[in-house]
């Protein structure tokens, strides 16, 4: 049938009114957070975002209209959850199956005047990849009134990137995972430390056995947990008064040999911490013990723990410990563990004690044979993490305990330097003002990177970007061995226990581990994601 024009003019009137009956309320002000954490494969609800709809007429929000951009991966969505928080107090709104780039979320809550507060979450399938990354670009919300507020985005603040839980609190029936170690072996393989914390989040002394996840896919999945250092009931005690922990892990690439290094203290009681029971000696029911254990078959086995303490500990010392996360082979096949030592040499600490504790590193030059531990880099530093700089100085990177006390705009990483394995140290200039920190461990690497065609050596840190809270996880690089950290990329904004580490997954990609609360995340980045003007 062929319409006459002014047929045509009259649908055309029509379907313009019936389109436009959705107009924007101004009475209905929208305001939305988007948050900057990352979508985890194995949670059934990851929060994307909050929105308040503050309204000063009694109308009732009956669905939510989001849209995605194209770069998203949507077969691998699943559901979208829409909550109405009212005070403490959550109620569903509505949920939708994400099966187009525009989904609708139905549903009636009625609005109150002022502020009404709601939340956005996404599950997704469990064998999405998580190298995608997720955009939404709009978001509109329609009232029974026939109005809508609306709000669009830029990728910039409503890009949510992918990562997954390595270890789940209460899995195996542990209740909490803690102090991660990460590196990456010439086969590709991931090697994943960390710590067993069975009974809660205490640290020693508990029952705490050292945990070994790998991946053969990029970090993509985990092979089931295996117990890699566990010292039992030596001495007759319980496990409970025999824990070992912080784990760090080194890979050797020229004998193709992995090592973890842990803190053992037998004895004490277990409502006391190693810390501040460990004493002065050289036994295991007196002092921490130095412990090591090695895999020369890409993981899939482990020695039995070595104790190293008596070729390594000052029998003065309180207490010696490697630097939890990881550890480095220099070109020659030095191996390389950050450390520290807790003694009394006549300067005061922070709270007033006459000891005070120092990073260093500790060494071997036979392939693990016999082990050497430097001198003291700066005075009240403790967990430490170490990297090469371009001209294969060592750098020490150092959790600084004056930050404990300290939030001034000094507040920073310690960071000092070696050029004769520990011997002797220069503090950098950078040292307490270019990284802040809220007293807590870090992740610290070099690498080589391509970057305009020429391969150029970065340091890559990771931390809690704050000076007074473990949140904002962040990843930084520099181009300059560490005299300036131009370049970051915010992982998760919330908070956790704060501690992380990185290895390089590939020539382009870094991969982080680090903690929530009671368990352990994995995402991987792009390293152009981070230097974003790399070409």
């Amino acid at each position: 049938m062929r319409l006459s024009f002014l047929s045509l003019l009259i649908l055309s009137l029509l379907l313009g009114a019936c389109t436009a009956s959705k107009t924007l309320d101004d009475s209905k002000e929208l305001t939305v957070q988007t948050l900057r954490v990352p979508v985890l494969v194995e949670k059934s609800e990851n929060k994307l975002l909050e929105f308040n709809i503050q309204s000063d007429s009694v109308a009732a929000l009956n669905a939510v209209k989001i849209s995605f951009a194209g770069a998203t991966p949507l077969g691998q969505l699943k559901e979208l959850t829409l909550l109405y928080h009212d005070g403490e107090q959550k109620q569903a709104f509505g949920k939708a199956v994400v099966n187009n780039q525009a989904i609708i979320i139905n549903g009636t809550q009625a609005l109150k005047n002022g502020d009404n507060k709601f939340s956005l979450s996404l599950s997704v399938n469990s064998d999405i990849s998580i190298s995608e990354k997720i955009f939404i670009k709009n978001i509109e919300c329609h009232f029974d009134n026939e109005k809508m507020v609306s709000q669009s985005f830029t990728d910039d603040n409503a890009t949510w990137r992918l990562g997954n839980v390595t270890r789940a609190a209460g899995q195996d029936n542990c209740d909490t995972y803690r102090i991660p170690g990460l590196v990456t072996t010439s086969a590709g393989t991931l090697i994943a430390v960390y710590d067993n914390r069975y009974n809660n989040s205490k640290d020693l002394q508990e029952d705490i056995d050292i945990g070994m996840s790998r991946s053969t896919d990029g970090g993509q999945t985990w092979q089931p947990m295996q117990v890699i250092m566990d010292m039992g009931e030596w001495g007759g005690r319980s496990e409970r008064l025999n824990g070992i922990t912080d784990p760090s892990v080194l890979y050797d690439h020229t004998t193709n040999t992995l090592w973890v290094a842990a803190l053992w203290l037998s004895g004490y009681d277990h409502n006391q911490m190693a810390w501040w029971a460990s004493q002065p000696g050289m036994k295991p029911d007196v002092t921490g013990q130095f412990m090591i254990a090695k895999s020369t078959d890409d993981g899939l086995t482990w020695s039995d723990p070595i104790n190293i303490t008596e070729q390594i500990k000052d029998p003065a010392w309180q207490l010696l410990l490697q630097g939890p996360g990881r550890g480095i082979t220099l070109e020659d096949g030095t191996l390389v563990f950050p450390a520290q030592f807790k003694a009394d040499i006549g300067e005061k600490a922070l709270d007033g004690g006459q000891y005070t504790c120092h990073s260093t590193i500790v060494y071997s030059k036979d392939q693990g044979q016999t082990w050497t531990i430097g001198t003291g880099a700066k005075s009240n530093t403790t967990e430490a993490q170490v990297a090469t700089l371009s001209d294969g100085t060592l750098m020490l990177n150092m959790r600084d305990d004056r930050n404990r006390k300290d939030k001034s705009e000094t507040n920073g990483r310690a960071v000092a330097t070696t050029k004769d394995l520990g011997k002797t140290w220069q503090i950098h200039p950078s040292s307490n003002s270019a990284l802040p920190e809220p007293n807590c461990m870090a992740g610290f690497i070099s690498a080589p990177v391509k970057i305009d065609g020429k391969t150029q050596h970065v340091l890559f840190f990771s931390n809690p970007n704050n000076k007074k809270h473990r949140t904002n996880m962040t990843i930084k690089a520099s181009l300059d061995d560490g005299m300036t950290w131009p370049y970051e990329l915010e992982l998760n904004q919330t908070g956790g226990f704060g501690y992380s580490c990185l290895t390089m997954v590939d020539d382009n990609t870094v991969g982080i581990l680090y903690e929530g609360v009671k368990e352990l995340f994995f995402q991987k980045v792009p390293v152009t994601d981070i230097i974003n003007d790399i070409k």
